[in-house]
């Protein structure tokens, strides 16, 4: 009896570890990705980190994995290793980096939504958006296997309420409104 006990107690401990290990997601960003975050302090550099590692992804998905620039072997060094992974962990990365990024914005307007970056790092975010949303339209619509199709439709969602958002913003002040000021 006890030892049906202990094996039914070991047989539910292994079925709870491997659940977990299935449930573990993949990191949307790199190891020196993360680091460069983390060292951006001011919203709008952060957001340069986040639309940098998203324009990293979409260079893998296009097949451009070969550092043939003096400038490519610079960012190898800072950035680390291009990311690896089917087209739709790339494309899941993209949009957990874009989310990530949504979300770094809404932290700096809850806390200060007069601060001038919050709209410079929108519109930046919003024009990146267009390009990467430009160079995967064709591979979204030739998506065929499920997580592949789901992975371009959050994409897709995260893209939208970011060019939503930046579409509610006044128009950008120009210099000489800011210098009179």
């Amino acid at each position: 009896m006890i030892t049906r006990l202990i094996l039914l107690v070991l047989l539910l401990g292994l079925s709870s570890i491997s659940q977990a290990a299935t449930l573990q997601q993949r990191d949307h960003l790199t190891e020196q990705e993360v680091d460069l975050v983390k060292e951006a302090q001011a919203l709008d550099k952060r957001i340069d980190v986040f639309i940098k590692a998203a324009e990293r992804r979409l260079q893998v998905i296009n097949g451009s994995t070969v550092p043939d620039t003096k400038q490519s072997k610079k960012d190898a060094e800072r950035w680390g290793e291009l990311p690896k992974g089917s087209r739709a962990e790339l494309v899941t990365d993209i949009a957990r980096i874009l989310d990530e990024a949504i979300t770094n914005i809404d932290d700096v307007s809850a806390r200060d939504e007069h601060n001038p970056l919050i709209g410079k790092s929108l519109r930046k975010l919003a024009q990146a958006v267009n390009t990467i949303m430009a160079q995967l339209k064709p591979l979204s619509a030739a998506a065929k296997d499920d997580a592949e199709i789901a992975s371009f439709e959050t994409l897709n969602e995260d893209a939208q309420s970011i060019l939503e958002a930046a579409n509610k913003l006044p128009p950008p002040e120009t210099d000489k409104k800011a210098k009179k000021n």
